[in-house]
């Protein structure tokens, strides 16, 4: 990966210095377009690192200069622009493009500032160093699981589905709400990271994670729906005759029978961190387990997806009485820990449910949301507006030096190196390296 450096060592730290909030009126300008460029570089140059396994050094710099709370403000901040300013921006009857990726960009930073969060929050001093703000992200991961666990039972689109959108508004709408699901997987994986470090947490995010949120029912919910998963629509009407897909590396892919028992990424993220919220002596100690709680956790019928077994071979299915059935053999073979689990939840089912309590009097409250949408509550059309005329109406001059630098961020060699994986045929599904010479977008093993 060495000569694959994006970065050298004092470029690196020039741009981690940089790194500082902007308020939503400035979202597309030129300097925060400029910042926009350094951390995709800084994003990418930490996923080169942690694939060579030769030490992270964009984790060390985030924390040295203590830049981790200003990230976790910028992505409430570009959150909250997606929610507040952008639909406004969509009605708008004068605002007609004529090209949306300025506006793209700024959708898509939402992604990258979580992207590198999930590379660097697997180091716990990196959760330390959020400081405060770690309430803040942690409300963040929530909103984000409980819209998952909303949109579970739609899947996701279909291909027919996504080609209908013709307009270039509508189509930016569109790739809006695809790459929000992507997002929320990214925020399940901050998550699981920020329970890894449960024992150095301070009271008010134990409380915010157990109490106000009750994250450990929210996990059950996602291992119930398994959003990531789903069966290929088509006309089979037995679901054990249909393929199971699941989405890995930003894309659904179908799972042949014999790796479907193989517990999937983002499975083994929720039973970590369900693992993490109900095992770990500082959670334990706070978590009150009322009698929602205990139903929630020994909740029945969960799916075939998780319980990790081929639908072709259990049809029809067998009704387990509890959640403990989702803790099959396979299951602990894969994920050892989880045995513990397994007890407690036997163990649950015997005692009896506590009533509620609230014992933490005062309370620390996050507070980048609540600020920013204070400090532009009502502004909201007046944003939108300002940015129609100073931001996202360049003239064709301006747009040809965007794309000038946004070519040379985002380098075909870089980019296929930070791939999650190697591409895939699109006949067998094998490992494939030879992409097609007509269309360049399909890939296959041989000739």
């Amino acid at each position: 990966m060495g000569d694959l450096e994006l970065l050298l060592p004092g470029e690196a730290d020039l741009l981690v210095r940089g790194l500082r909030s902007f308020q939503l009126r400035e979202m597309g300008s030129e300097g925060w377009n400029q910042q926009h460029e350094n951390l995709e570089k800084l994003n990418m140059q930490a996923i080169l690192d942690a694939t060579a396994s030769q030490g992270e050094p964009i984790q060390e710099l985030l924390v040295t200069h203590g830049k981790i709370p200003t990230l976790v403000e910028e992505l409430i901040a570009v959150e909250m622009w997606k929610q507040k300013v952008f639909p406004v921006l969509c009605r708008l009857e004068d605002f007609k493009p004529q090209n949306t990726f300025p506006i793209y960009m700024v959708i898509h930073h939402e992604a990258s500032i979580i992207n590198l969060l999930e590379t660097v929050f697997f180091h716990k001093e990196v959760c330390e160093s959020a400081e405060d703000t770690i309430l803040d992200l942690v409300d963040y991961c929530h909103r984000k699981l409980t819209l998952l666990v909303a949109q579970s039972g739609h899947g996701g689109p279909s291909e027919e589905e996504e080609s209908q959108y013709s307009t270039p508004m509508q189509e930016l709408q569109k790739q809006a709400e695809l790459m929000e699901f992507e997002i929320a997987l990214k925020a399940l994986s901050v998550l699981r990271y920020i329970t890894d470090c449960v024992d150095s947490l301070s009271l008010s995010t134990l409380s915010r994670m157990l109490s106000t949120h009750n994250l450990p029912c929210l996990l059950v919910e996602l291992l119930e729906h398994s959003p990531w998963s789903r069966r290929e629509r088509g006309k089979v009407l037995l679901p054990c005759l249909s393929k199971l897909q699941q989405f890995e590396s930003g894309h659904w892919q179908t799972v042949v029978p014999s790796e479907q028992q193989k517990l999937s990424k983002l499975d083994g993220q929720v039973w970590i961190a369900l693992y993490n919220l109900l095992l770990s002596p500082e959670a334990r100690a706070r978590y009150c387990l009322t009698s929602f709680a205990k139903g929630q956790l020994l909740k029945p019928q969960p799916s075939f997806q998780t319980l990790g077994l081929s639908t072709a071979s259990h049809w029809p299915p067998r009704t387990p009485l509890q959640l403990r059935a989702f803790l099959t053999d396979t299951l602990l073979d894969q994920l050892p820990n989880l045995a513990d689990l397994q007890g407690f939840l036997a163990h649950l089912a015997l005692v009896e449910a506590q009533s509620p309590k609230k014992d933490l009097v005062l309370e620390q409250m996050p507070e980048i949301w609540e600020r920013l949408e204070r400090e532009n509550r009502g502004k909201w059309q007046a944003i939108a507006k300002h940015q129609l005329r100073h931001v996202f109406s360049p003239s064709e001059q301006e747009l040809r030096l965007q794309a000038r630098r946004w070519a040379e961020t985002y380098r075909l060699d870089v980019l296929e190196a930070v791939a999650p994986e190697r591409p895939r045929c699109a006949y067998c599904s094998a490992e494939a390296s030879k992409r097609c010479s007509r269309c360049q977008n399909e890939w296959y093993c041989c000739r």
